[in-house]
């Protein structure tokens, strides 16, 4: 029987690992963004996670100059936590992935606990026709470079965001040494609880979105943090909502979003950030279980309110 807790629904908008080629459906200016973010926020996302683009060939771009044409606008217009990356994109230099957050000071920050291979490369021998000239090579150069996230890297964040400013974080943990990177972060007396744990599933170098993953990482985090840490995952692809069910099962919350999946359903692209938040919404509900808002989640993470960033 479902739990009477409530969950945290996550909105990963439209990230930096998604092309433009690969749907028509993906945000990319400003304006885009704006609105599938507060319609993600007014179906039931208490949480936005975002990126930015640059509105012309839509590349993942770092720069706050483009944050602040949507991150204004979408606080006017819904409640929603809004959770700005550190991980920028592959090949972002560490000022170029802090630039936006140093300017937003937000309630919430990505933060990915290791370094990794992160394998784009095998969605590049899909794509028959590229929309732009920097797609392909962005893809197929994740063959050869890794996303870097060393303890120093990590100890910088939490110092100039999680110090600095009172930000909290969303930690991304891809494989279970990040989940223990964490706890030894933890240890060192650098971070505090509650503590946001997104387990990531199903990314090319990481852990395989497979049910035993799932629930291994959701024990070690249970075994390392007991009482004081939130779970959440992420199914990457195919995989979204099969992991999204399971983890709701296992005591945690949830993120969906164009970032993590382009796809509905079997064979059924999503057009909207929105439509995958309200089928997760809808299968949360009929096993049970409540999906918080944001102001609840803003009270079960222990984050410093909206009234305290710099948008």
């Amino acid at each position: 029987m479902a739990k009477s807790r409530k969950i945290i629904v996550s909105c990963a908008v439209t990230g930096s690992v998604h092309t433009p080629s690969m749907s028509p459906y993906l945000p990319v200016t400003p304006q885009r963004i704006i609105e599938e973010s507060v319609a993600a926020a007014e179906a039931g996302a208490a949480i936005l996670h975002l990126h930015a683009r640059d509105p012309e060939t839509g590349a993942p771009s770092p720069k706050a100059s483009i944050f602040k044409q949507f991150l204004p606008s979408i606080k006017q217009q819904c409640d929603a936590v809004v959770n700005i990356t550190t991980g920028g994109g592959i090949g972002m230099s560490m000022d170029e992935r802090l630039e936006a957050a140093h300017w937003a000071q937000p309630e919430l920050c990505s933060l990915n606990m290791g370094s990794m291979n992160f394998g784009l490369f095998p969605a590049a021998e899909k794509i028959g026709q590229f929309k732009n000239a920097w797609e392909k090579p962005f893809l197929e150069n994740t063959r050869n470079t890794i996303m870097s996230n060393t303890f120093g890297q990590i100890e910088r964040v939490v110092r100039e965001l999680g110090q600095g400013y009172g930000t909290r974080f969303e930690f991304e943990c891809y494989d279970v040494g990040h989940v223990h990177t964490l706890h030894w972060f933890v240890e060192q007396g650098l971070l505090t609880p509650p503590f946001f744990i997104q387990g990531v599933f199903g990314v090319l170098g990481g852990l395989a979105a497979l049910p035993e993953h799932v629930m291994h990482m959701r024990r070690l985090a249970r075994d390392l943090f007991a009482d004081q840490h939130e779970f959440s995952a992420l199914g990457a692809g195919r995989h979204q909502m099969a992991v999204l069910t399971l983890t709701a099962l296992l005591g945690g919350n949830v993120r969906v979003g164009l970032e993590d999946s382009l796809y509905l359903g079997r064979g059924e692209m999503a057009q909207s950030n929105a439509d995958q938040v309200r089928k997760v919404r809808r299968i949360l509900e009929e096993l049970g279980f409540e999906i918080a808002s944001p102001q609840e989640a803003r009270e079960i993470l222990a984050l410093k309110g909206a009234d305290r960033v710099a948008f």
